[in-house]
């Protein structure tokens, strides 16, 4: 590592030593806005939004030499059709009508990209009508079924993203996605998965933000517990559903630009409208500033299973593993996985650590590439969370009840040696 990047990393370190989670305040409904790519730093993300979990706009300047911004917009602002249909027509695409609830969501379908262009134009043609309701794309893994295509660069900001390092390893999934939609398109109120944080960039058009931060959801929920599927629904004033909703804060609004990314705090709810005809790019990431919030989670998921379905516990021997597959088929992990999601995270940060970066590996766009271009230190960082949370999850008893043969190394190999390699690369 060069004195340049030692520096950094160094700084960065001192930023976080110096900070503690819930010291940094913000006014009550205010966000910062990000202006000038040139200084503001990533120690600067770290410290002021990472870890006090608050919310922020970066301006259009940090998105101004996208591809999709360059190409996907026509002279006045809007999706140019053509040029999408040019680049992804045969692509099959999810599609939510906006105008149905199905459960707290939108039923989804799959449909041939060049269909819903169709139905898009007609809809602007005939007033933003259709008999078929408002349909918005969203949920899109172009990234992934178009890696040729020259779309966007994720900022630095938010590259210690251990959810698609993780699933780009084990070729699965991903959590990046396109979303497309007409005005007056909408997403119901929901945190997002695991929650993680999310990034949300506009490449046209403009949306409207609802925000509520972590906590507040709790003053939301009806008589029953549920969470409301409209936080503007007017049934929400009404005492004898939702005894508390009187309490809660008023939520943060944010109105996006076209080019501007809002920066989604991890477990904030929200509800976002399409207030023109958008497009944006979203991430959904975890990393070592919100793992702990994810293990939460996941035991706060597991434990409802339990209580539902606590009548079968005697009669059925494997109930245990019942609840990891049913908790599985709900959120997309159990806790065997999060153990590997986990284990690949950590992995990565002691071979570069151990092994430095070759310079191949530091030529392309790697998980390891990363590491190093955020600085040893952080590495170390990302270590120590990982140590707190697996060593919660090895004394969990849910976990340990659990069939752990199949991990490679067990957990507690795998905990003394992230130890060891952090206690030499401190020395």
């Amino acid at each position: 590592m060069d004195r340049a990047t030692f520096a950094c990393s160094t700084a960065f370190f001192r930023d976080y030593n110096s900070s503690s989670q819930g010291a940094f305040c913000l006014p009550e409904g205010h966000v910062d806005f990000i202006e000038k790519v040139e200084s503001f730093t990533y120690s600067d993300f770290f410290r002021d939004y990472l870890i006090p979990n608050h919310p922020c706009i970066f301006s259009a300047k940090f998105t101004e030499d996208w591809g999709s911004r360059r190409n996907w917009v026509t002279w006045d602002g809007k999706p140019d059709f053509d040029h999408l249909l040019q680049k992804f027509g045969e692509a099959v695409v999810p599609v939510a009508n906006c105008d149905v609830k199905e459960y707290n969501s939108n039923p989804k379908e799959q449909l041939p990209f060049k269909e819903y262009i169709k139905y898009w134009k007609e809809y602007i043609k005939n007033d933003y009508r259709s008999p078929r309701g408002c349909l918005y794309l969203k949920d899109w893994h172009l990234s992934r079924a178009f890696p040729e295509q020259d779309v966007y660069t994720t900022p630095v900001y938010f590259s210690s993203d251990w959810l698609n390092e993780y699933w780009d390893a084990i070729a699965v999934d991903d959590y990046r996605f396109v979303y497309m939609g007409p005005k007056g398109s909408w997403t119901p109120f929901h945190a997002d998965v695991f929650r993680s944080y999310s990034w949300s960039a506009n490449i046209c058009g403009r949306k409207k933000w609802l925000l509520y931060p972590a906590g507040q959801e709790e003053y939301l929920k009806d008589r029953h517990g549920n969470l409301p599927f409209d936080v503007t629904a007017p049934s929400l004033q009404d005492r004898s559903v939702y005894p508390r909703y009187n309490q809660s804060q008023r939520p943060v609004e944010i109105v996006q630009e076209a080019g501007e990314i809002v920066f989604i705090p991890s477990g904030w709810h929200h509800q976002v409208y399409n207030l023109e005809d958008t497009i944006s790019i979203n991430h959904n990431w975890v990393n070592g500033c919100n793992v702990a919030i994810m293990w939460c989670f996941l035991q706060d998921e597991l434990a409802a299973v339990q209580r539902e379905i606590n009548e079968w516990k005697d009669p059925v021997d494997d109930w245990h593993l019942q609840c990891q597959l049913i908790m599985k088929s709900c959120t997309g992990i159990d806790y065997k996985e999060f153990y590997n999601f986990l284990k690949v995270i950590a992995e990565n940060r002691i071979s570069v650590l151990e092994n430095g970066l070759d310079d191949e590996a530091s030529a392309k766009n790697t998980p390891k590439a990363a590491i190093s271009t955020l600085g040893m230190l952080h590495a170390v960082f990302d270590l120590k969370r990982t140590v707190k949370v697996l060593t919660s999850l090895s004394a969990n008893e849910d976990f340990k009840k659990l069939d752990l043969t199949s991990l490679s190394p067990p957990p507690e190999a795998l905990l003394h040696h992230l130890k060891a390699a952090i206690d030499t690369a401190l020395l």
